[in-house]
């Protein structure tokens, strides 16, 4: 009614507007909700991704996943590589494609997750946080095996990662890398069924060259010369 130019167009055409705000308006919103529930380290995108540096990654294969058909077909993504080779960014980045293409994503740092799992077993929210960590599309779990996990924490694990199996899709972000993932999980017999329920259906990046901090940092430094 604000829009004279719009008294031209039949009921139908005005209807249609109507209709497509509305329906523009309604994922807005729902992007706006995925994104803030994944909780995701970084504001990251597909479109912000790095090629120039050689790194070891193929841009054909993240277009790929990033149309999210992986995840799809319940399938995993182990990205792994040196420190500040850019797992973090490129994790985020693929869950934020994700959440555009209406999947719930969560995204933790193992040593955080860890901690949220012993404390729901202390106050006796873990059979509801457990529930939840298996309906979503995508588990993004960062920082995986930087340390050794104990016992108890590999049984925790296995928990978390048995309930996704098949149904949903779990990205890990390591430093180091698949083959030397089972002498890092402290029950060996653990480790057979976390590695064979991650591994068995996951596609792989191995990362390499230079931290992309130190790069960027001499990139700024020599621009600024």
């Amino acid at each position: 009614m604000g829009q004279p130019d719009l008294v031209s167009l039949s009921f139908e055409e005005r209807l249609g507007l109507l209709v497509d705000h509305e329906w523009s308006s309604r994922q807005d919103r729902k992007l706006r909700r995925l994104l803030s529930d994944a909780k995701l380290r970084l504001q990251a995108c597909m479109e912000d991704v790095d090629y120039s540096q050689p790194r070891g990654l193929d841009k054909h294969l993240m277009q790929s996943l990033a149309n999210c058909d992986w995840i799809s077909d319940h399938l995993n993504l182990v990205i792994h590589g040196p420190t500040g080779c850019g797992k973090t960014f490129l994790s985020c980045a693929l869950a934020n494609a994700a959440c555009r293409r209406s999947f719930s994503v969560r995204y933790y740092r193992i040593p955080r997750l860890l901690s949220e799992i012993a404390m729901a077993r202390g106050d006796g929210t873990y059979p509801r946080l457990i529930g939840r960590l298996a309906r979503y599309g995508l588990l993004v779990l960062d920082d995986w095996l930087l340390s050794p996990l104990t016992a108890v924490e590999s049984r925790e694990m296995l928990e978390v990662i048995d309930d996704r199996s098949q149904n949903n899709s779990t990205l890990l972000a390591s430093q180091l890398p698949p083959d030397h993932w089972h002498t890092a999980i402290g029950d060996p017999s653990v480790a057979d069924a976390i590695l064979d329920r991650l591994l068995h259906s996951a596609h792989m990046i191995h990362l390499k060259g230079e931290s992309m901090r130190k790069v960027k940092s001499h990139l700024k430094l020599n621009a600024t010369q």
